[in-house]
């Protein structure tokens, strides 16, 4: 079902089929088990888990290693070489690497066609706020100065706060087209309904407080309000087209809507789609979910939709 608020936002939820609701099951506990027979460290099983998300097939791989920037290009065949998209994977600052996320990166360039460029940001806490927002600017200004008219930024989680934060930059020669991000953690003061609801089903969250540790590495005694940090405090007036997706079942679902409903009320183009019974960033699993592969399609015909 849509609805459309003030003609510059509409929302979509989109119902759980029968087969994604068993293929959920199969999914988390695959997670699970994943988990607790992890070895290594933490940030080892993170990307392993994020590796499983498959390298579309059609594109090349290349490793970027500067001093300033570090990073994966994952190119499709005759990408244009006036756009590009820039993801920013998530973790919540103190996990994620730019090469487990090439999978999911590469769904995007090969639904659209672009190169996607998949930062490596340094991560908390070896490297506090606002290191990871930096970095951010930096890959964006980065893409400028080597050509790149058009920018679609995209990003997962914190990576989607970082794509928030990374549009308002001023002097930077790319053009923002567009802004796609997936269940964003834009409060870092976790002040959303959802997060301090306690009937809110969060598979991935057991419990909360992981998310409440995971702000306070990241901030180091940064208020947790600054928009560098908490893009909700602090969205532009003049905003690109934004689309917005996350699951019912989140901690992080009001932070989607009300994101989407600030953007809408200060005139932005805001589309906000909702895919009831589905976990935190669900688009990763794009072989066994349809609504991944729904969500991904529809990121794509968003993007291809506002380049100039």
């Amino acid at each position: 079902m849509t609805q459309t608020y003030k003609l510059n936002m509409s929302e979509t939820r989109h119902p759980i089929s029968a087969a994604d609701r068993q293929a959920e099951i199969a999914v988390l506990a695959a997670m699970g088990v994943h988990f607790t027979n992890m070895t290594g460290t933490m940030r080892d099983a993170y990307d392993a888990m994020t590796e499983t998300t498959p390298i579309a097939e059609g594109v090349t791989l290349e490793e970027v290693d500067e001093p300033q920037l570090k990073g994966w290009w994952v190119r499709p065949q005759q990408a244009p070489s006036d756009r590009a998209i820039l993801f920013i994977h998530g973790g919540a600052y103190v996990l994620g690497s730019a090469r487990a996320y090439r999978g999911l990166a590469s769904q995007l360039a090969i639904r659209t066609g672009v190169a996607s460029f998949v930062l490596d940001y340094p991560l908390a806490p070896e490297h506090p706020f606002p290191a990871a927002f930096d970095a951010a600017v930096a890959a964006r200004r980065w893409l400028g100065e080597r050509g790149f008219g058009q920018i679609a930024l995209t990003g997962d989680s914190a990576g989607g706060a970082l794509a928030f934060g990374a549009m308002a930059t001023e002097d930077i020669r790319s053009e923002v087209a567009s802004v796609v991000v997936f269940s964003p953690w834009i409060d870092l003061a976790l002040t959303g309904a959802s997060f301090n609801d306690p009937a809110t089903y969060d598979p991935i969250f057991l419990p909360p407080q992981i998310l409440t540790k995971a702000a306070e590495t990241y901030l180091a005694g940064a208020a947790p309000k600054d928009g560098r940090a908490s893009p909700l405090y602090d969205i532009p007036k003049a905003l690109p087209p934004l689309a917005i997706q996350v699951g019912t079942d989140e901690l992080l679902l009001d932070d989607a809507r009300r994101y989407a409903a600030a953007a809408a009320a200060q005139g932005g183009k805001v589309q906000l789609d909702i895919y009831e019974g589905l976990h935190h960033v669900f688009q990763r699993s794009v072989m066994e979910l349809q609504g991944a592969r729904h969500a991904l399609d529809a990121a794509a015909v968003f993007m291809k939709c506002h380049w100039r």
